[in-house]
Order: C-alpha cells, then structure tokens, then sequence
C-alpha cells in the first residue's frame, strides 16, 4: 500500500512540474514529426501517381478508339511516348492496345489484332478468354478497343510501400468507325 501511495505521489509531482528544455524536447520529437512527413508525402505522391496513370490510359484509349485511318507501329510508339510523359515516368512502363470481337454464340471475345510497348506482349485469344467478365456487353460481331498500361513507381521516401506497379485496364468502344484497324508488322 505505501509503494502505491509513493507511486501516485511521484506521477503527481512529475506532472505538476512545469520547467523542461524546449530544445530537448523538440530533438525528441522532430524525428517522429518528419518521419509522418514524409511518410504523408509519398503517400500523396503514390495517389497522384496512380491518377496519372489512370488518365493516361483513358487518354490513349480515347485517342486510339476516334481513329478512322488504320494506326501503324510509330502510332503506338508515340502511344507509348505519351504514356511516359504524362506520368513523368522513371521506371519501365508499358502499352498494350488490342482490339477486339464479341461472338455472342460462343460468349467471348476474340483478338481482331494487338500490338504492345514496353514490357508486356501482345495478346492472345487466349488471354481474352479471361476478360469476358472485365468488359461490358456487346452486340455480337462488334469490337471494343482495350488499352492497357503498366508503369512502376518508386516513391520519395522509403517508408514501406515498395516500388509498385500501377496498371489500368481501359476499355472504349470506336467511335467513328465499326472497328480500329492496324496496318504494318
């Protein structure tokens, strides 16, 4: 019981006191408040990355779906130019436009053709068979661009979130033609 007693009546008397050294205090805590500093900042900058690279992808989904003359392969390296310019990209980064067909009998998509930039490969049929969930419903026989993009981002400061890979699948149906065609190799 008297250990008790002493223990409150020194936490009183510690809490009563009010002299200290602000210099010392301010060394205790200035590591801790520019550690959630910089911890807010490249979060923000991870958030900011990541709309960039949405925007982008809708940006050249948009611009590949309003094409009525056949796109060729400087078209796509100018795609993934543009790609790498928007997001201010440091890292790899990669493009990959497919256009596609619906066959409602058999109720898939097939690849009318497909060209990538960068790091991914073309696509194939059978990567499409996967996407019939991701893209929305077409009448049959007609075709859907899809735009996709990859870049990595590597935050300011090291606190955990890695280098990751930001990706968008961006689908866009042809705006002034029936399909987007690709001419060249």
């Amino acid at each position: 019981m008297a250990m008790k007693r002493l223990t409150l009546f020194g936490l009183r008397r510690f809490a009563a006191q009010d002299d200290g050294s602000v210099s010392l205090e301010a060394m205790i805590l200035m590591p801790m408040v520019l550690w959630v500093w910089a911890a807010m900042f490249s979060v923000f900058e991870t958030y900011e990355e990541y709309s960039l690279n949405q925007k982008a992808a809708y940006t050249i989904g948009d611009m590949i779906s309003r094409e009525t003359l056949p796109i060729d392969g400087d078209y796509l390296d100018g795609a993934h130019d543009l790609l790498d310019y928007i997001t201010q990209s440091q890292g790899a980064s990669a493009v990959r436009i497919s256009s596609l067909q619906y066959d409602r009998r058999q109720g898939r998509f097939y690849v009318h053709w497909s060209r990538a930039r960068g790091a991914l490969s073309a696509a194939t049929n059978t990567d499409v068979a996967g996407w019939t969930d991701r893209l929305p419903s077409i009448p049959d026989n007609e075709y859907i661009v899809v735009t996709e993009t990859m870049t990595t981002f590597t935050p300011p400061f090291n606190i955990g979130l890695g280098s990751p890979e930001i990706t968008n699948f961006v689908f866009t149906r042809p705006r002034y033609a029936p399909r987007v065609l690709y001419t060249g190799g």
